[in-house]
């Protein structure tokens, strides 16, 4: 079970994590909530219904990896064949679907890496040396959702953009500075892999 997501009886999945492990992915987690920000009830906590009602940004974010989180719906980077006024449809449909699913993106982000927080803290707190780390189904989805934005977010940080630049990156010197990145890039993917693994019926 090392590194290995495996399913458990009664549906779930359980991971065997030792102490470093849990550090990283909680670390990880910590910086994805930190780069989504908070949400916009902040501005008002006395108020429920503020984030509700609040309408989301209508331009795409400016740091890469949040553009990678939160792509645009309507609008291709690669499309090249879209007459101006075409383009200019696009982005005012993708302006206008973002201003109202971003912040529902982004609070369901937020849950997703809270949870993989709040799970390794229980785990830490119930003994040292690692452990066992079992999940029910609604926690394995939430720590699936989680494991793909910090694959997301690192990958921005990596700039791959396709299957040649992973295959690029099993070719990295030791002494590159992006070698423990991409280690943790690829090792998270085999954690979403054998999770994806135990979700499946």
């Amino acid at each position: 079970m090392p590194g290995t997501f495996e399913p458990i009886p009664g549906g779930g999945a359980a991971v065997a994590l030792d102490d470093v492990e849990i550090s990283i992915i909680r670390s990880l987690a910590v910086q994805l909530l930190e780069l989504i920000g908070p949400g916009p009830a902040e501005d008002a906590p006395g108020d429920p219904l503020a984030e509700l009602f609040a309408e989301g940004p209508s331009e795409p974010p400016a740091d890469p990896v949040l553009k990678r989180l939160f792509p645009d719906a309507y609008c291709d980077p690669e499309e090249t064949s879209a007459s101006p006024k075409e383009a200019e449809e696009r982005r005012a449909y993708s302006s206008e679907f973002r201003r109202f699913t971003e912040n529902d993106l982004r609070a369901g982000k937020r849950d997703n890496a809270l949870a993989v927080i709040r799970s390794l803290d229980a785990l830490t707190a119930a003994g040292e040396g690692g452990a066992v780390l079992r999940l029910s189904p609604e926690e394995s989805r939430r720590w699936l959702g989680a494991l793909n934005d910090l694959r997301l977010a690192i990958g921005a940080r990596l700039e791959i953009a396709d299957e040649d630049d992973t295959d690029l990156l099993y070719r990295l010197p030791d002494e590159d500075p992006r070698k423990p990145m991409v280690m943790a890039y690829l090792w998270l993917g085999g954690l979403q892999e054998t999770l994806v693994a135990t979700l499946m019926p």
